[in-house]
């Protein structure tokens, strides 16, 4: 079936096969929306269900910011509450990838939040990685929790569930989510040798106004 959103479609099913051979997903955990173009308001998002595996471009859903189907026959994401709240409040973003990538589930499973540990992580994210209130997965709560968490930044770990990166594309979001991960990894290795240092503050500062100076720059431009 061939639509208007042929290539946005296919961009969402070649970033669900590079999370998922990067094992950032599994089975048919997580999920991968991305904002169309348009006057209308309007998402391409991965559906309920599907594994990994077997998707394809006719199993995207894209639907409206009331979560109303515009076109494809299955049931989007259970997630999706979060993914459209996401663009509603951010409208610097353009996609959204929740994951379930193991180190990251630790960290969410702990409790832990993740301080800005490394450069890249803190010019790529905007600082440290939050970790949002429990909810029940799929609800308005877990959307609004997980929105207070993320802030002005690009991640934020999602309690007892997993993470969330977000980006101007699928792109950006793709290698926020790998980021993610590493930035866990070190984490959790370092807590087991007994020392975190993180980024010196003053350092922070810096990175995290360039991270939004450059926000901003893209915003206007």
């Amino acid at each position: 079936m061939t639509t208007r959103w042929q290539a946005e479609k296919q961009t969402v099913v070649n970033a669900a096969m590079e999370l998922a051979s990067a094992s950032l997903v599994s089975g048919s955990s997580g999920n991968v929306s991305l904002r169309l173009p348009g006057p209308q308001d309007l998402f391409a998002i991965t559906p309920l269900g599907k594994p990994w595996s077997d998707l394809g471009i006719d199993d995207i859903v894209v639907a409206d910011f009331d979560i109303e189907p515009v076109e494809g026959e299955l049931a989007p994401s259970s997630e999706t509450l979060l993914h459209v709240n996401a663009y509603k409040a951010r409208p610097d973003i353009g996609a959204v990838i929740h994951t379930h990538s193991l180190y990251a589930s630790v960290a969410a499973v702990a409790g832990l939040e993740i301080p800005p540990l490394i450069d890249e992580m803190v010019m790529a994210i905007g600082g440290p990685i939050r970790l949002s209130r429990y909810a029940f997965p799929g609800t308005q709560d877990l959307a609004d929790n997980v929105l207070e968490a993320l802030g002005d930044r690009n991640a934020a770990l999602i309690r007892n569930h997993g993470a969330i990166g977000a980006g101007r594309d699928l792109r950006e979001a793709l290698d926020v989510c790998s980021l993610i991960e590493r930035a866990a990894q070190i984490y959790v290795q370092a807590s087991l040798l007994g020392k975190v240092n993180v980024l010196p503050i003053e350092v922070i500062e810096t990175q995290v106004e360039l991270f939004r100076m450059q926000r901003k720059a893209e915003d206007t431009s």
